[in-house]
């Protein structure tokens, strides 16, 4: 019996063999319930029905496992092999056999973002990107190439300054001249702002004017000392009236050959690229014709040759102007000593450039500096300078002494002005 249903078993489909499953189930319990109603009726069982009863129920309970893994593998190779099968109630479960779970999971595609543009009224909104210019960079190299040349030039002007060596000239003035030294920083101003550059437009034109003895001429040794020393013996010119031209009526002769020398000697300076100096002393005493000589070089613009030139007129011109100003303005005067001098030149120079031009047009093309009385201390300075030059011991007691000799004008506002100056000083100290 149970060969020939386990070779009908493995033909049939799942619902058969649970049909059949209960059909024996069934019957086997049917048999189980005629024989305990039989074994009621009947007298007590004995031990041969009872095993043969157990034998049984194991014998079906073996049956119902084999048909339960027949059934559980015949489910798995229908899903395998896609066949479909007599449907039945699904349980839920956590085991991975859903096909689902077998096939492979595909990547999902990600989709691009697009940026999201808000509107003009909107919190932000993405600024647009500027486009690159190539423009950018030759700009910026232009802006380079114009520093380089600006530097190069301002590296050339103090080259060109510390030829002329203006700080040693400053030192040497400040030392030996007394009592001018707001004149003497106008120069110096003057100098520098000329001397930076060699490319002029016009030349350098000064006109100092003071009393007797306040020291223009010294102020004059000591400029053409410096000048010879630094652009050579050639290019520095002092001309003296009353030497070079005494009589008035080689005026003309004098004017020509002075505009012949003046001429080589910047010619010169043009070939050598340096800055010529002219000095010209005592011009109260020049004759109208070389004054209009002059006139003609200091404004000619024919050509760059004749502007880059330094002409020094030193003369005693407007002095009483000068005198008068500052005895009747101390303050002013003790400004000026003190090393403020623009308030002493500001008021002074209109008074003078209108006598000046009174005299000659060509005071009007000249930058004008006074210099102030010199007071008993300064002269005192000056006498313990040349004694020192000349060997003496520098005597307090005797310089104040050979100081007291010369003559002042009377005492304004705690000052002692010397109507001579220094001029008196070399004189006496050679009679000592």
């Amino acid at each position: 019996m149970s060969d020939q249903e386990s070779s009908t078993s493995t033909s049939q489909t799942e619902g058969e063999v649970e049909g059949e499953l209960d059909e024996e189930v069934d019957t086997e319990m049917e048999g189980e319930g005629e024989n305990d109603s039989k074994h009621r009726d009947s007298p007590p069982l004995q031990m041969s029905s009872f095993s043969s009863t157990l034998r049984a129920v194991i014998r079906i309970k073996q049956k119902y496992q084999v048909l339960k893994m027949r059934r559980q593998e015949a489910e798995g190779n229908g899903a395998l092999t896609g066949a479909t099968g007599r449907t039945s109630p699904k349980i839920f479960t956590f085991d991975g056999t859903t096909p689902t779970a077998l096939s492979v999971p595909q990547k999902k595609k990600r989709k691009r973002r697009r940026r999201v543009m808000y509107p003009n009224r909107g919190r932000r909104r993405a600024p647009p990107k500027p486009a690159r210019s190539r423009a950018k960079y030759c700009l910026y190299l232009l802006f380079a190439i114009v520093f380089v040349q600006v530097y190069n030039a301002i590296e050339n002007l103090d080259d060109h300054v510390l030829r002329y060596d203006l700080e040693g000239l400053d030192k040497t003035l400040r030392r030996e001249v007394f009592g001018q030294q707001g004149a003497v920083e106008g120069l110096l101003s003057h100098l520098k702002e000329y001397l930076s550059t060699y490319v002029h437009n016009k030349p350098l034109v000064v006109s100092l004017h003071g009393p007797s003895g306040v020291g223009k001429s010294h102020l004059g040794r000591l400029l053409a000392g410096h000048f010879r020393s630094v652009v050579g013996e050639t290019l520095v010119l002092q001309y003296y009236v009353l030497h070079h031209c005494p009589q008035e009526a080689d005026a003309l002769q004098c004017a020509q050959d002075l505009s012949a020398l003046i001429s080589e000697i910047v010619e010169r300076a043009e070939e050598e690229e340096k800055i010529p100096l002219f000095i010209f002393d005592e011009a109260e005493h020049m004759h109208g014709e070389i004054l209009d000589a002059l006139l003609q070089l200091v404004s000619s613009k024919q050509s760059n040759e004749y502007l880059n030139a330094i002409y020094l007129f030193l003369s005693n011109l407007g002095h009483s102007h000068i005198t008068k100003h500052m005895l009747h303005n101390s303050s002013s005067t003790s400004m000026a000593k003190s090393g403020r001098h623009s308030h002493f030149v500001k008021e002074l120079t209109p008074i003078l450039r209108n006598t000046l031009e009174k005299l000659h047009v060509l005071w009007t093309e000249a930058d004008i500096l006074p210099l102030g009385l010199l007071e008993k201390g300064q002269v005192m300075e000056c006498f313990l300078d040349e004694m020192t030059r000349e060997g003496f011991y520098p005597d307090h007691t005797n310089i104040e002494r050979l100081a007291g000799e010369i003559e002042y004008y009377p005492e304004v506002g705690g000052h002692e002005y010397s109507q001579t100056g220094c001029k008196q000083v070399v004189a006496k100290v050679n009679l000592l």
